[in-house]
């Protein structure tokens, strides 16, 4: 006969809800005050990483430009703004474009930025305008997600590229096939990539039809302060 006695553990409760709330209310509030933090201490570098690229792209989509003015739209008026790269010295966050001049203090262009939806996410891209002759004299993009090998051409692509050295903007922008551009105005697309190029000519008309009338009305003004 078993004579051993057995002892039963007395039955464990399950966590109470409160506690698992609780528990993971604390994990979430540190996780993102870890964020946070992250995102705060890299802030500045990312700021002048951005800054230092749209300068870099200025001189790129304006040739021959070694130097230019910020502008903003400040009631229907384009002025130079007395601001820094990151902002307004007023604290206000108004549309800009870039004026550039070459080294003797001559008007080339004017640089703009834009930004539509690609075939990934949203394209950020500028592009240099010559409000005299109506003519778009460089592009380059700034932001892409677009797929590699077939969307990211409108990044590097020469042949692409090329489209916008000396393009026409009226009548019009017209969107053709590869290898059919026959007019100034026309801008032949990436062959696999169509959706990507149709999003850059609508970038582009959509900042031209904001901005054109502000700079051309600019470019008729006399010249001041030295410059021709």
């Amino acid at each position: 006969m078993d004579t051993s006695t057995s002892t039963s553990l007395p039955p464990q409760s399950d966590p109470s809800s409160f506690r698992l709330i609780l528990t993971l209310g604390i994990a979430g509030f540190f996780s993102g005050l870890l964020l946070v933090g992250v995102y705060l201490s890299t802030l500045p570098a990312i700021q002048k990483h951005r800054a230092e690229s749209l300068r870099k792209a200025i001189f790129q989509v304006l040739p021959g430009c070694t130097e230019y003015k910020i502008m903003e739209l400040r009631e229907g008026q384009l002025l130079e703004a007395q601001i820094t790269e990151q902002g307004s010295s007023e604290g206000e966050v108004l549309p800009r474009v870039y004026a550039g001049y070459n080294a003797a203090g001559e008007f080339i262009g004017f640089a703009i930025q834009g930004e539509e939806p690609g075939f990934q996410d949203n394209i950020g891209a500028i592009f240099g305008y010559e409000p005299g002759e109506k003519v778009i004299i460089g592009f380059e993009v700034l932001e892409s997600k677009e797929t590699p090998g077939l969307g990211d051409k409108i990044m590097k692509d020469e042949n692409w590229l090329a489209n916008f050295k000396a393009l026409k903007v009226e009548p019009g922008l017209e969107v053709v096939k590869e290898g059919q551009g026959q007019k100034p105005n026309q801008v032949e697309s990436i062959t696999g990539a169509t959706i990507s190029s149709k999003a850059i000519v609508r970038l582009l008309e959509k900042e031209l039809a904001e901005w054109r009338p502000v700079l051309e009305e600019y470019n008729r003004r006399p010249k001041v302060e030295g410059r021709k």
